[in-house]
């Protein structure tokens, strides 16, 4: 048997350990195992024992072997499966030399499952003493905090289903994740949200300004984009009369990967006909507290050194308003483009000569303002040039009625009150094919069918979009979107 001194040892050694259990007669990855309760179950049940107390209740649980510890004719071993763990009491007296011995056998990592009697041991330890147990899927591979842990971020990140193993952190945000979620689902579908799925893959990548991937069909012969956004179906569904709808689902844009991007991401969008961009304000800031409360038992994270509270109200200011106070320099998208160039030279900021006035003015705010905001506030009334989905200003022809809420200096949502007039819609997706035909990757075309659609009518409708991703980086308290992906882009892995 071979020395198992590195980890391809131990892969050998516990390898030729399945070839003797298959020798024999015995499977090493039986079909099934019935199981009674969870771990959590049996702690909820039988938290409350004292040291030292035999209850003779028997149970049938189950779990991977994440600690071992032999003790002659005694084994300790704990075993955890999603929701919790507990300890193996392993006697030989109880359960025969033979059995005992094969349980000294088996390995960290691997899975098993047991039948016993609940107990706690003298220090109040609540235990399972094992009366049998068989192999449920024995692990080949070592755990990595058997050779120094895991502590390579890609590989981590490469291989999440070890990462879920050895890294309780990960478990936690991935919990956090599951009941924001649920959470946002009860949230909208308490308030007559109807929860519906559009397409994934769309003659036209509108929505969001983004360059899209590109797929072919073979059977259509035919070039389709993998959706950059969920709006342009979902306000389809408006047209329709569904009146409020929402998806939870994945989009995809081309584009770099940095600790706020993954080409593949998760968002949420919702429309609601007879509402502007004021109602979303208020449902935005309640659905985050909602959110909040559902993962984390309360509205308060911790960023940037202090507590902030998600709880609603949050400030709501006009986005000229905020570069004036942290910029301190007062712009408008009136002011001519060689102005706005001096402004932002003075600010010591770079900009794109194809940009007109109030892409000058987004810059200032991208790069002077966002950064600075901690806690949450609603950035309201942004330039035209930027927002081609969004209705004018009703006090301002050069300004739409959008909002972004900012938190930690990143957005976390966008909403507006929607553009439905048809004409006005149509000029602005060519002045956005013009872009796209200029060069600019991530310029949207004109999208006919939408046009048609809002040409048979769409109602007044506030939308918003909350990007689920960094929802949970928020509430989990990570600053890599990485984290918060069960199955982020990576690239391959190196070939050795």
């Amino acid at each position: 048997m071979p020395d198992p001194s590195t980890p391809d040892d131990e892969r050998a050694r516990r390898q030729a350990d399945v070839d003797d259990l298959r020798a024999r007669g015995v499977d090493p990855y039986p079909v099934r195992f019935d199981r009674d309760r969870t771990l959590a179950q049996l702690r909820d049940e039988f938290g409350g024992l004292g040291p030292g107390e035999e209850t003779g209740v028997e149970v049938r649980v189950a779990g991977r072997i994440m600690l071992l510890r032999r003790q002659g004719k005694l084994t300790f071993a704990t075993i955890r499966d999603r929701d919790g763990s507990v300890q193996l009491f392993v006697s030989r007296a109880v359960i025969g030399e033979e059995a005992h011995e094969a349980f000294d056998r088996l390995d960290l990592g691997d899975w098993v499952g047991v039948h016993g009697t609940v107990m706690t041991t003298k220090k109040g330890e609540l235990s399972v003493k094992v009366e049998s147990f068989v192999l449920l899927a024995k692990a080949v591979r070592p755990l990595p905090d058997k050779w120094h842990g895991l502590t390579d971020v890609d590989t981590r990140f490469r291989q999440r289903y070890v990462d879920l193993v050895v890294n309780e952190d990960a478990r936690r945000v991935f919990a956090i994740r599951s009941a924001a979620i649920t959470e946002i689902r009860r949230f909208l579908t308490e308030r007559g949200y109807v929860e519906v799925e559009g397409p994934v893959l769309q003659l036209e990548a509108g929505g969001a300004n983004a360059r899209p991937f590109v797929a072919h069909h073979n059977a259509l012969d035919l070039d389709l984009f993998l959706r950059v956004a969920l709006e342009l179906h979902l306000k389809r569904l408006i047209v329709g009369g569904l009146e409020k709808v929402f998806e939870i689902g994945r989009v995809f844009r081309n584009e770099g990967v940095d600790t706020s991007h993954n080409p593949e991401f998760t968002m949420l969008e919702l429309y609601e006909a007879f509402v502007d961009y004021r109602e979303m304000m208020t449902l935005t800031e309640e659905l985050v507290a909602s959110a909040a409360r559902a993962a984390l038992g309360t509205t308060v994270v911790p960023l940037a050194g202090r507590d902030v509270d998600l709880a609603p109200p949050w400030p709501r200011v006009a986005m000229l308003d905020l570069i004036e106070k942290h910029a301190g320099v007062r712009v408008h998208p009136s002011q001519p483009v060689d102005e706005l160039r001096v402004t932002l030279e003075r600010l010591g900021l770079g900009y794109d000569p194809a940009w007109g006035s109030g892409r000058l003015v987004v810059e200032i705010y991208d790069e002077r303002v966002e950064p600075e905001i901690v806690e949450p506030v609603i950035v309201t009334d942004h330039p035209l040039e930027v927002s081609p989905l969004a209705r004018v200003h009703r006090d301002d022809p050069l300004l739409v009625e959008r909002f972004e809420a900012v938190v930690a200096g990143r957005e976390l949502a966008n909403a507006f009150s929607e553009l439905n007039d048809p004409v006005d819609q149509r000029r602005r997706f060519e002045e956005q094919a013009r872009r796209r035909a200029a060069g600019d990757e991530e310029a949207g075309g004109v999208d006919e069918d939408y046009v048609r659609a809002l040409e048979y009518g769409m109602p007044p409708t506030g939308g918003l979009g909350i990007g689920i991703d960094r929802l949970v980086m928020l509430l989990a308290g990570v600053t890599s979107i990485r984290e918060v992906i069960l199955f982020p882009t990576l690239r391959p892995e190196p070939r050795t």
